[in-house]
């Protein structure tokens, strides 16, 4: 390298130097054209990749890493604000929206729903809920039809000798029709409430007697096997409990809302 290329090249480090100087204060870590990242910019974004990171705030920092995407993030939005591309109207509509999300997540945050679930609270629906549960699970058939007059009309069917699965195929009109009424392996819980009575009543290898009436039509049913469920402990399932009866607050909350707010539907 020759002297003038020395002194060029001295020139704009010093001229980099003084501008940086310049342009930067206590309270900033970097600036382009002039627009300062300060030390809460750098300190939020730190936040985030830590958050990210499985190591969380044991992960090691990699300070020019995160000022050059901080950097990189302010050139970016500088060029696009010198496009104009904020005046947009589709780029408005989405910046719009993505506000109201925040503003919504930071609402929900603040909400009875976001409140820490007692200890207590969390056992009490484990006992009604996991541990005062069915404690078989079953393995059935079902043909559903529209009314019960049908569904009697097969029941007799079925009682003259007529083959459950083909019945099926021919005559229900639930989703499990091709597969011959089969629904697989199921807790109870997971049915309508008079299906859950009525396949606790069930004996092996028959098929219902009368129509059992669901918010889905008339269903008849036959149980092939039944067996003893495995409940899960109370440790295993705690996380999921808090998580669904925060679910439920929130629910409430959005309904309490709504039943004070002027709803009007075209």
């Amino acid at each position: 390298m020759n002297k003038f290329t020395l002194s060029v090249a001295g020139f704009l480090i010093a001229t980099l130097s003084a501008g940086s100087v310049y342009a930067l204060d206590s309270k900033s870590v970097a600036a382009v054209n002039g627009k300062k990242i300060t030390q809460k910019q750098y300190r939020a974004h730190l936040k985030q990749l830590q958050a990210r990171n499985p190591q969380g705030k044991q992960a090691p920092v990699n300070r020019q890493m995160i000022l050059d995407e901080l950097i990189n993030r302010e050139v970016l939005l500088q060029q696009a604000k010198k496009q104009k591309l904020h005046k947009d109207k589709k780029i408005a509509a989405l910046l719009e929206q993505q506000k109201n999300n925040l503003l919504i997540q930071a609402l929900i945050a603040r909400s009875p729903a976001a409140k820490p679930v007692k200890e207590k609270e969390l056992k009490a629906f484990y006992d009604k809920n996991i541990a005062g549960a069915d404690p078989k699970e079953y393995k059935a058939r079902q043909i559903q039809v529209k009314d019960e007059a049908k569904a009697k009309e097969l029941i007799k069917k079925l009682n003259d000798g007529a083959n459950f699965e083909e019945v099926a195929k021919e005559e229900s009109i639930g989703s499990s029709a091709k597969e011959g009424g089969d629904l697989g392996w199921f807790v109870s819980e997971a049915m309508p409430a008079p299906f859950a009575k009525a396949i606790k009543k069930q004996k092996q290898g028959t098929h219902s007697q009368k129509p059992v009436k669901t918010q889905f039509g008339y269903h008849i049913i036959k149980l092939e096997e039944s067996r003893k469920r495995q409940l899960r402990d109370f440790d295993e399932v705690k996380s999921q409990i808090q998580q669904l009866i925060q679910t439920q607050r929130l629910k409430e909350y959005v309904i309490k809302l709504r039943n004070k707010a002027k709803i009007e539907v075209k």
